[in-house]
């Protein structure tokens, strides 16, 4: 079956193919070669497959039918052993090239460029290959065809004495130089009589220059003679064009450059459109260890770390000066060009690519230089519909297949279409088509298609009016904008407007650029009417005015906004319903990167999801402040998805703070190596040695909130007697210890990126006195002899969440033997009670939105269920979790509890969590529900009854308050029953 999207030609021009048939007679007639005469013959008898073949190509490419003539071994290759093992052959003449004598290379490449060429074409013609087939074995060509060039003049520059070798069977290995293919060849997708782009570099360190002149000097000379080797015609033709133009410009323009050279060009000066060509960027020839380096420094610069929208319209600002130069700002047919017109190749690339652009450096997967592979990874994660990623790779298929069908003709490097209308029936034939109608039916289907797609993303212009006046030039109130201000149902429209003036002129930090205020301009209209959607626009305004006023910059952000509009409404949402949130967005901007994730808004993903995307990102960290910087970014993106999520009521509560202690875990696993590599690096190992990390408080029991701290205990495991094997040894003890405090300096350092968490180990043994990490036997003894009650009912929530997975379970059963211990149900409870109502002198009230510490809020629920815990665990195995919500149903299923009230209990948590979870994200004082915003209310309704699955949802925030204070007072009287006052 064809994997071509185009079919065999068919007769362009009979009369050609007349000609050409009796050229291919002559040789049976002349050749001194039996079997290939007999060849020949048998190729001309009519009706036969070959002979349609050489019809087709006699009668349209006076470029085939030449190479058929000159090379008719390759057809016989082909029809005899078919398209792969014809390939490989020719793979095996290249490797004998010769590349010591510079006539002979030349000859020889050239053709085996024919012949080649001659292979590739028949192969796409006959659909023995598809398309990337063909593109792949047109760049193997080139990237060998560069090699051997490059080997040739390694060579003489060895035999001049300017450059000692390091081995003359593989001159370019450790010689420094390297050669980058960019654009189609870098991507492995180059075109049938494509010129190749090519990037010449040296390494100054690894060059083994030994001449009169400097490096770069030898390397300029270098790269004309390996231009002069491809490009040259002679009498048997040419190799590859080259085109060096997208080589770093620095002063001079220097044909070679050194890399450190060109690593600081493009820090500096480097521009959105070489991010753009670097994507393909490919080390296609000489010194590969100095290349992929070179390409490995340049990741920060091609994948910026946020979400690059200000790079989208100077990237489309090409594709626009293109349409300019060309003309092609309308599809036509005749004469269109295939690449750069509209709707066409171009189009399709730049599509990818502004995707890959914006999104690679949060999405290493998206890093992919073809265009076909970049949109079905593109749709894979949901970045692009996966119609349209479907139908733009269709599309690429038929215009590059095509593409490759106008050079073929005349093997000249162009994309137009025939101008005439006989041409490009003669063109319709060679592509295999009926009629000229049906090709120009295909490709004006192709080009409205590809220009449908490419116009949704980039070609819509905003209104900025609003279907009113809204200016805000000049010093003085415009009437009409007032009154436009007005109408919208802002009661303040004259201060409004004045405020958005002082925007304008560059009053705030935001707006100094004159493209932030551009962008602004073009943004007013979509966020005065988000703002109007709030129950008082006006407030609405003052906290959006706060919030770009703290911005260090507005061009990213405000290009963010004009590229995902539904952003800008979410975040005048936030104004409405969590300013504590929107204010801590304007010092994290990046934060929004987050919700641009096609899963931002659905089911948060749990741990081994997020192992592997963490896993994912850490690829790209080159040293440890690359670790904390990405942990830092991912991290505050997934916790931002979670508190979102419980605030927007699309996930309950449990699920997120399940979420957030699966996040902190991640992360700690993750920053663990890079702790222990360090101590390593400075004192060795401890032979037998282990460390594991214990949680406790709401990590522990997978109930952590946005902004709490983490309770952690470091134990170790190793002999008494253990000292490390480094340079500088340390005794067991010090060493953990030392391990702990590198773990929470990486866990609490302030980055560029901010702080990950705060730490807090006092409910280590001994507390604040006791050592940073204890040993294995000594937390054991501990908490066996010596510990209080209030210690034992935290070990309730004590889990192992990192380190030696030995250690791991080592501790846990040792944190289980403890709390299986038979207790008095009498001092237990006079324990417990005492601990509440210590907590409750220091913080309590009996305001009921004091959530935490209000008689019957979480304190008391959890103090119930540890209690619970500790009486029963020694006769009840299932109590072995850590989990509130778990431990209650337990003591329902067991009869501890009666079944009202377990539930009740489990009830009273759920509703608890949730408007805590709500709360902390929205404000940063005390919650007053009558000062409240009214989406703050509402958002409180929402989550508890998202959170009270299976209760009747309390239809307002007056029934939601009678609820939460008659679920206080179960709680009050449970605990007061199991743990009475003395």
């Amino acid at each position: 079956m064809s994997t071509s999207v185009l079919s065999r030609p068919r007769v362009a021009d009979a009369a050609m193919a007349e000609r050409g048939l009796k050229r291919w007679q002559l040789l049976a007639e002349a050749s001194s070669d039996r079997e290939l005469a007999a060849f020949v013959r048998d190729t001309l008898v009519p009706g036969s497959a070959a002979h349609a073949l050489l019809e087709g190509v006699f009668g349209s490419s006076p470029f085939l039918s030449e190479c058929l003539v000159l090379e008719p071994g390759v057809l016989r290759l082909l029809l005899e052993r078919g398209p792969d093992e014809a390939h490989a052959v020719l793979r095996a003449e290249l490797d004998t090239v010769p590349v010591g004598d510079r006539t002979r290379l030349m000859m020889a490449l050239r053709r085996q460029r024919r012949r080649h060429a001659l292979l590739i074409a028949l192969c796409d013609l006959t659909g023995a290959w598809s398309l990337e087939q063909v593109t792949a074995a047109l760049t193997e060509l080139a990237d060998r065809s560069v090699q051997l060039g490059l080997d040739h003049l390694l060579l003489e520059g060895a035999k001049r004495g300017e450059i000692a070798l390091v081995n003359e069977v593989a001159p370019a290995e450790g010689a420094g130089i390297f050669v980058l293919g960019m654009g189609k060849h870098g991507a492995r997708e180059l075109n049938f009589s494509s010129d190749i782009d090519l990037i010449v570099l040296f390494d100054e360190e690894r060059l083994p220059y030994r001449g009169p002149e400097s490096g770069i000097a030898f390397c300029v000379r270098l790269t004309r003679g390996l231009v002069y080797l491809l490009e040259t015609r002679t009498k048997d033709g040419y190799v590859f064009r080259t085109d060096l133009r997208l080589r770093p410009h620095p002063p001079g323009h220097p044909l070679a450059l050194s890399s450190e050279a060109a690593e600081i060009y493009y820090e500096r000066h480097g521009q959105n459109w070489e991010r753009a060509a670097l994507i393909k960027a490919r080390v296609v020839a000489g010194d590969r260890v100095a290349g992929e380096r070179f390409l490995k420094t340049l990741v920060p610069f091609i994948w910026r770390k946020h979400l690059d929208y200000a790079a989208i319209r100077d990237i489309h600002s090409i594709k626009r000066q293109i349409n300019a130069h060309r003309g092609y700002g309308t599809i036509r047919v005749l004469g269109h060009d295939l690449k750069v017109g509209r709707g066409g190749i171009r189009e399709i690339e730049f599509f990818a690519q502004t995707q890959q652009l914006i999104l690679g450096g949060r999405v290493p997967e998206l890093r992919l230089p073809q265009t076909c592979a970049a949109l079905r990874a593109l749709a894979a994660r949901r970045w692009v519909d996966e119609a349209a990623a479907a139908e733009l790779t269709r599309c690429y298929e038929i215009l590059r297949s095509l593409e490759h069908r106008v050079q073929m003709v005349a093997d000249k490097q162009t994309q137009a279409l025939p101008e005439r209308e006989a041409d490009f029936q003669k063109l319709a034939a060679f592509a295999g088509f009926a009629d000229a109608g049906e090709l120009e039916r295909l490709l004006l289907d192709t080009f409205l298609t590809v220009e449908r797609h490419y116009a949704a993303l980039f070609e819509s212009e905003p209104d900025l009016g609003a279907g009113g006046s809204l200016v805000f030039t000049g010093t003085a109130d415009d009437p009409e904008t007032l009154k436009t201000l007005a109408e919208m149902g802002f009661k303040e429209p004259s201060q409004i407007s004045a405020r958005i003036r002082e925007w304008h002129h560059g009053h705030i930090r935001a707006t100094r650029s004159t493209r932030a205020r551009e962008l602004l301009t073009e943004l007013m209209p979509s966020l005065l009417k988000a703002l109007q959607q709030q129950p008082d626009g006006d407030a609405a305004f003052r906290l959006f005015d706060e919030f770009v006023t703290g911005l260090p910059a507005g061009v990213q952000l405000f290009s963010l906004f004009r590229a995902n509009p539904e952003l800008l409404k979410l975040l005048t949402d936030l104004m409405g319903t969590a300013p504590r949130l929107a204010r801590h967005l304007s010092r994290n901007v990046d934060l929004f990167d987050a919700m641009l994730t096609p899963d931002f808004f659905e089911r948060l993903p749990g741990r081994p999801m997020l192992e592997a995307e963490l896993r994912s990102k850490l690829a790209d960290a080159r040293d440890l402040q690359d670790i904390l910087d990405i942990c830092r970014r991912w991290a505050h993106g997934r916790q931002f998805q979670a508190g979102l999520q419980v605030l927007l009521g699309i996930a309950p509560a449990g699920a997120a703070s399940r979420a957030l202690a699966a996040i902190a875990e991640v992360v700690i696993a993750a920053l663990l190596p890079a702790a222990e590599s360090w101590l390593v690096a400075q004192h060795g190992a401890i032979e037998g040695g282990a460390f594991a990390v214990i949680g406790l408080g709401k990590l522990g029991s997978h109930e952590l909130t946005v902004g709490s701290d983490l309770d952690l205990v470091f134990v170790y495991d190793a002999a008494e007697d253990a000292v490390s094997q480094g340079a500088k040894p340390l005794p067991a003890a010090t060493y953990y210890a030392r391990l702990g405090q590198r773990l929470v300096s990486a866990l609490t350092a302030k980055t560029s990126e901010g702080q990950l968490y705060e730490i807090d180990m006092r409910l280590r043994p001994s507390g604040n006195v006791g050592p940073v990490a204890t040993s294995l036997a000594n937390f054991a003894r501990y908490h066996a002899e010596t510990a209080q009650t209030w210690e034992q009912q935290a070990l309730t929530r004590a889990r192992a969440i990192a380190g030696d997975p030995a250690l791991c379970r080592k501790v846990e059963d040792a944190i289980w033997a403890n709390l299986a211990r038979p207790r008095e149900p009498g001092p237990l409870g006079q324990a417990v009670r005492a601990m509440r109502e210590r907590i409750f002198k220091e913080h309590g009230s009996e305001d009921p939105w004091n959530l935490k510490h209000a008689r019957g809020g979480i304190v008391e629920i959890e103090f119930t269920a540890q209690y619970l815990k500790l009486l029963h665990a020694h006769a009840v195995p299932g109590l072995r979790t850590t989990e509130t919500q778990v431990i209650f149903a337990v003591v329902r299923d067991e009869g501890l509890l009666p079944p009202d009230e377990a539930e009740g209990l489990a009830r009273a948590h759920a509703l608890h969590q949730c408007l805590q979870a709500v709360l902390r994200l929205s404000l940063s004082d005390r919650f007053e529900p009558k000062a409240a915003p009214p989406r703050l209310l509402e958002a409180l309704v929402r989550a508890a009854a998202l959170a009270l699955e299976g209760e009747p949802p309390p239809e307002d925030f007056a029934t939601l308050a009678r609820r939460l204070v008659e679920s206080q007072a179960d709680v009050r009287q449970i605990f007061a029953r199991l743990c009475p006052p003395a």
